[in-house]
């Protein structure tokens, strides 16, 4: 398994079941009371894009102060025109209260200010307090190319069956620069198979289609980590995905994310798994159903012996891949390998 935060990034991870989804539904019923929430007026008196071709950038931070200028203008420098970006600072105690007051009165910004309340509730009030037809995420500590949107948007044009546009990234260290990288492979059209094996949907490439997020929900607030893994797994059962086969951001990576914890971040994709298995029964081959399950317990087992120096938890876990794909090559490499040696390979 890999990624990071959430959100962030965690591989063979699935999503959750159709009662959970109610959970995480956008709330139109609230939108009444949202101007009083505002830093500042709403961005429709002043922003003449259609709101038809309109991205909204939700930008949802956390004590990001040293890096949210570099994500906000990212977003603000696309070639593609017509974008807003809606800032929500989840409770934030560090600088950036002051920091996003340099905004306060840019034509295409709206600024928001909450209880601290976690990355999937401020992430779902960006979107309603959005208004493009189509949602993109950017975390604060993450940056755009300048071109994203303008490769992007045109694979959604005349396609009403693709529901969500991502592509490959570039990552970077605390300070920016650049980081190597194993290539992924990505996929598009129906894809919960593959997605359910690995995500390679990378979370600040992706832009989502608003009417999918308003029909199927937006992020599950019940869930700690893998929030996006598991937007993407509930929203493959009922869209197309497309891809962009290059770099339209930079993903940070560096040792406060959440994705460090991987104890917690299995945890929470395994649940995610069962959830959307249970909710989607018919979405998945069996075959690669199993796949998925022993590829993840294998990621799991890996880690719980790198990180952890878990000799039997490990074992466990290769032996429980095994019980879904006796000739499953990586747990067998894996378990002979635990026997030699505890360390990562490099």
């Amino acid at each position: 398994m890999a990624h990071r935060r959430i959100a962030a990034r965690s591989r063979s991870f699935a999503a959750m079941s159709a009662t959970t989804c109610g959970a995480a539904r956008l709330a139109p019923e609230l939108a009444s009371g949202l101007a009083s929430t505002l830093l500042r007026p709403a961005v429709s008196a002043r922003f003449p894009a259609e709101p038809a071709r309109l991205v909204s950038v939700v930008v949802a931070t956390y004590n990001m102060g040293r890096y949210l200028a570099d994500a906000v203008e990212s977003a603000l420098a696309q070639s593609y025109p017509e974008v807003e970006v809606v800032i929500v600072d989840d409770g934030s105690t560090d600088d950036t209260p002051d920091i996003v007051q340099r905004w306060r009165q840019h034509p295409r910004v709206r600024l928001h200010r909450q209880a601290n309340g976690g990355q999937a509730r401020a992430k779902n009030t960006g979107i309603r307090l959005s208004r493009g037809a189509f949602v993109a995420f950017l975390d604060a500590d993450d940056v755009w190319l300048p071109d994203k949107l303008a490769w992007q948007i045109p694979l959604f044009e005349g396609r009403p069956e693709v529901g969500v546009v991502y592509s490959d990234q570039e990552k970077m260290d605390y300070l920016g620069k650049p980081l190597p990288q194993a290539p992924m492979r990505l996929h598009r059209g129906w894809v919960s198979g593959p997605l359910l094996i690995e995500n390679f949907v990378s979370f600040p490439t992706a832009v989502v289609r608003r009417a999918h997020l308003e029909q199927y929900g937006a992020f599950d607030e019940s869930l700690r980590m893998g929030i996006d893994y598991d937007l993407w797994l509930r929203l493959s059962a009922h869209c197309q995905f497309d891809f962009i086969a290059k770099a339209t951001a930079r993903y940070r990576v560096w040792a406060g994310q959440m994705s460090s914890n991987y104890r917690e971040r299995y945890r929470s994709g395994i649940r995610i798994m069962r959830n959307f298995l249970q909710s989607n029964p018919d979405a998945v081959a069996p075959a690669l159903i199993r796949n998925a399950w022993a590829h993840t317990y294998t990621g799991r087992g890996n880690v719980t012996l790198w990180r952890g120096r878990d000799l039997h938890g490990a074992l466990l876990d290769y032996a429980r891949a095994l019980s879904f794909r006796p000739l499953h090559w990586p747990a067998w490499r894996a378990l002979l390998r635990s026997f030699i040696t505890s360390r990562e390979p490099a």
